[in-house]
């Protein structure tokens, strides 16, 4: 449901961003819907569970617990990062044409 969530507003997000923006706008987009998947992720908990009882299996180790979570992330991001660019290169086309 996340991943939905997150590629939903990356398609609203490369729908609404200014053009002029450019790269830096799409890299700045890309960063902000990453930064906040992966808040969403670690803030959840493993599995449904606590944050403690996720820390548990980390062996209370929060640096273990969020580079898990930033992993999990970076491989649920194509998704999103698809959504987000498909709309600007498409309005990118439709300019220079």
């Amino acid at each position: 449901m996340l991943i939905l969530v997150m590629s939903l507003g990356g398609l609203v997000l490369g729908a609404l961003m200014p053009i002029r923006w450019g790269v830096f706008g799409f890299l700045g987009a890309a960063a902000s819907l990453f930064a906040i998947q992966v808040a969403v992720s670690a803030g959840t908990g493993f599995a449904g569970s606590s944050i403690e009882e996720s820390l548990l299996l980390f062996n209370g180790s929060w640096v273990s617990y969020l580079g898990f979570n930033l992993q999990v992330t970076y491989r649920a991001f194509a998704p999103v990062l698809l959504a987000l660019a498909v709309p600007l290169i498409w309005r990118l086309g439709r300019r220079q044409s």
